[in-house]
């Protein structure tokens, strides 16, 4: 793997990624048993309070054996971007490093990790009248009538962004109204990225194998009290335009709640869109560089490998093995 000899000044970070449900937060403890690592949370809804059963965060149990961060930093309706994000997690990342600590990224939100290893874009807000403007066009025309508009103004977007890709086609076009100035260009003039050293290992699990995991663990879920934490999020009376209220799940089980859809309806709907949440991260890693794939039944050997290797160049005199006996 490129990467374990490379400027050995940089901080040592790792990210654990991989689709929903292949089995990232046990294999992050597993790993919390060889190196000095703590984990921090890479899931864009574990984020809220008030969403512990349907996020599958972390148990009070679990998040005892080793140190997490970015857990329960918010509540629904304040939104979280994927800067603010990446601001809190390279604070985490510098605090960590302070102690002899190397930070373990775990979780799926791809934007929310590339946005730690490589930084963002540094645009001015977008007035939102200006994007609901944009919407309400989407929604007469249809994106992909947008992304021709996108073509127009900023080419060198549009070539990175799908007809159908709503939210990156808003985004850039919403910036180019409020400023005159292409996203493309603003891309041009971003900061250099941070003096960090990223391993990127991704668990690989065959469809087959998965998607009976997403099945069953959202019954868990449902017997665990998920009905019941929804209902929770209903009496609070949060937008039901918010991100967190739309996450795959609870956007599902809402309408069991109001009487629209029978509970195995419900949950048929939310294994449904979770497979095909899945689906939309494993097209996002395979645009990852560097990236290292998982592939054996157990993915502990493989993973206590190449960390070790990582490290063993980047943390010398540590004396880690590179592999298990």
């Amino acid at each position: 793997m490129t990467g374990y000899h490379e400027t050995p000044a940089k901080i040592p970070v790792l990210f654990l990624m991989g689709p929903t449900a292949c089995g990232k937060s046990a294999l992050a403890l597993r790993l919390a048993v060889d190196f000095p690592v703590e984990i921090v949370n890479a899931d864009s809804v574990q984020i809220y309070r008030g969403m512990e059963i349907g996020t599958a965060k972390p148990t009070p149990q679990e998040r005892a054996l080793v140190p997490h961060h970015l857990l329960d930093v918010t509540d629904p309706d304040q939104p979280w971007s994927a800067d603010r994000y990446r601001e809190a997690a390279w604070e985490t990342i510098h605090a960590c490093h302070a102690r002899g600590i190397v930070p373990l990224f775990v979780g799926g939100s791809g934007l929310y990790l590339r946005a730690v290893e490589q930084g963002l874009v540094v645009t001015p807000p977008v007035a939102e009248e200006v994007l609901t403007a944009i919407r309400e066009q989407a929604a007469r025309h249809g994106w992909p009538y947008l992304h021709q508009e996108l073509v127009r103004v900023d080419p060198e977007t549009a070539a990175r962004v799908t007809p159908g890709d709503g939210q990156r086609i808003l985004r850039a076009l919403g910036v180019h109204a409020a400023t005159g100035v292409p996203l493309g260009e603003w891309r041009r003039h971003q900061p250099p990225p941070p003096p960090f050293a990223v391993l990127k290992l991704a668990i690989d699990t065959p469809r087959a194998i998965l998607y009976p995991r997403i099945d069953a663990r959202f019954d868990r879920m449902v017997e665990n009290g998920l009905p019941q934490e929804a209902r929770t999020l209903l009496e609070k009376n949060y937008d039901r335009e918010l991100p967190a209220m739309k996450a795959v799940g609870y956007r599902q089980i809402f309408p069991y709640l109001e009487g629209k859809r029978t509970l195995q309806e419900a949950m048929a709907d939310a294994r449904l869109a979770s497979r095909h949440y899945a689906k939309r991260q494993e097209t996002w890693l395979k645009r990852e560089d560097n990236l290292l794939r998982l592939t054996g039944e157990d993915p502990l050997p493989e993973a206590v490998a190449h960390v070790g290797r990582f490290l063993a160049c980047r943390l010398p005199g540590r004396g880690y093995t590179v592999l298990r006996d």
